[in-house]
């Protein structure tokens, strides 16, 4: 999950959840909790979700006024809303009771983050407390992003996958963003001119914004199941090394730059 399944899943949580107290919490592999599950169970129930915030690759759990939970799908989750009398997938590794018998239940490909944090204590996180701005945010400006980049090294896709520069940017999205630029993978970003960097800032807001009109991922399912429509029609180059390039023709090959 990136930002825009995590920016559509916090709007429907929001939705469902808000202002209901958590009665029960199970949770399958307490490796994923940075605290004892008992003290855990005892912390959160009975607690209010006030809402559900998406930073980058993390949802934020309000609860009540003095805690936070963070969680992160790690390769991916279905994070699936259900009420009273549903009948629930066999395979789930965390599920939330709320007061009116609705709730969610979380089923995780491989592994993922339930941390609990008091909410004056957020900045000791040490997995959130560096992650950079959403690129979708208000504080996203194209003047912002320039003096991101100012005097910045390494080559762009690199610096656009580091969530401490701007978080939820991953590698589903990031090819097309550079593509619809026009910018190489392997660019160094001291070498992009003014125009260029506008051009990347409006491909960002461009690819990100249509997966979330779009409901996100055609793989990834939002909070009440539903697979988003973000597929193959609408990548461009992203994941289709030997087909020909939308533009000029060429045979799109795949390339390495550095990890990713």
């Amino acid at each position: 999950m990136e930002l825009p399944e995590l920016t559509i899943l916090s709007r429907q949580m929001t939705k469902e959840t808000a202002g209901k107290r958590i009665s029960r919490v199970e949770v399958a592999n307490p490796k994923c909790l940075n605290t004892p599950l008992e003290q855990f169970e005892k912390t959160v129930v009975g607690k209010a979700i006030r809402s559900v915030e998406s930073r980058g690759k993390w949802l934020f759990i309000k609860l009540g006024s003095d805690h936070v939970l963070l969680f992160n799908p790690g390769m991916g989750a279905d994070v699936i809303h259900f009420k009273p009398n549903d009948k629930l997938g066999e395979k789930y590794h965390i599920k939330f009771t709320l007061n009116d018998r609705t709730g969610f239940t979380v089923r995780v490909w491989w592994f993922c983050y339930l941390h609990l944090m008091q909410a004056d204590k957020l900045g000791e996180h040490k997995l959130t407390a560096r992650l950079g701005i959403i690129p979708l945010g208000k504080q996203f400006t194209v003047d912002y992003f320039k003096r991101l980049l100012n005097k910045k090294k390494g080559n762009i896709k690199s610096f656009l996958l580091d969530q401490k520069n701007l978080a939820g940017i991953g590698n589903v999205y990031i090819q097309d963003i550079l593509f619809n630029a026009k910018l190489h993978p392997k660019r160094t970003i001291s070498s992009l001119t003014d125009t260029e960097i506008e051009a990347l800032y409006r491909s960002i807001k461009s690819v990100l914004n249509e997966s979330i009109k779009l409901g996100g991922l055609a793989y990834e399912k939002d909070f009440y199941g539903k697979k988003g429509g973000y597929g193959a029609e609408q990548f461009r180059i992203a994941y289709k090394p030997g087909k020909p390039c939308p533009v000029c023709r060429t045979t799109i090959q795949k390339i390495k730059t550095g990890s990713t």
